[in-house]
């Protein structure tokens, strides 16, 4: 499942991302893949775990949020990622910590309700926000945000696999995602990035 998202969307975020050394205090180089053309975030509603409507556009007030696709059935990468990035919130200061969300939307909106999602989250972190959604807009979103989601094969389970991309997009004050992190990241990369971010 990852290794194919992986592939279909390797040609698509590599050659619109580079690498750049941000004006820190030791002028590290940024982890994260910052994007030539930052993507514009859909005002695309859909719902948050309290049955709220909820916007990537209208209702990220933070000046970062950092959004992952994901599945709470996914076998292996979904909860590698968002322990990743538990551990990486638990690196910030607080005052850095006030200044970022992260975001889970699910690509199974069949399986994960509300109170699913929600179960799910607060296993890495009770202020973590889960959204979704008709699957379509799910879609939509994903889309724009060059995120590809799709229902996957049948498992030998009954279940079934849901393809969908491994990267974390940053939301930034604008509505515009202008850095990606690839799967493998580490936290202290995340942790890293996010406060030279928030320096800018």
């Amino acid at each position: 499942m990852a290794g194919r998202s992986r592939r279909a969307w390797a040609a698509v975020l590599l050659p619109a991302a580079f690498l750049l050394t941000a004006c820190g205090d030791d002028d590290a180089p940024l982890t994260g893949a910052v994007l030539d053309q930052p993507y514009v975030v859909p005002a695309t509603t859909l719902t948050d775990t309290d049955g709220e409507p909820y916007s990537l556009a209208d209702d990220t007030d933070k000046r970062l949020t950092l959004v992952f696709f994901g599945y709470t059935h996914c076998p292996d990468i979904c909860q590698v990622v968002m322990s990743t990035l538990a551990s990486a919130m638990t690196r910030l200061d607080e005052a850095d910590h006030e200044q970022v969300d992260v975001v889970f939307v699910t690509t199974d909106p069949e399986r994960d309700t509300e109170q699913v999602l929600r179960n799910y989250l607060d296993r890495f972190d009770p202020t973590f926000i889960g959204l979704t959604g008709p699957l379509d807009s799910i879609i939509d979103v994903g889309r724009d945000l060059a995120v590809a989601v799709e229902h996957g094969d049948k498992l030998p389970s009954g279940g079934y696999d849901v393809s969908h991309g491994t990267s974390v997009l940053a939301i930034d004050g604008g509505d515009e995602v202008p850095i990606l992190w690839t799967q493998g990241t580490s936290a202290t990369q995340f942790a890293s990035d996010v406060r030279q971010l928030l320096e800018d």
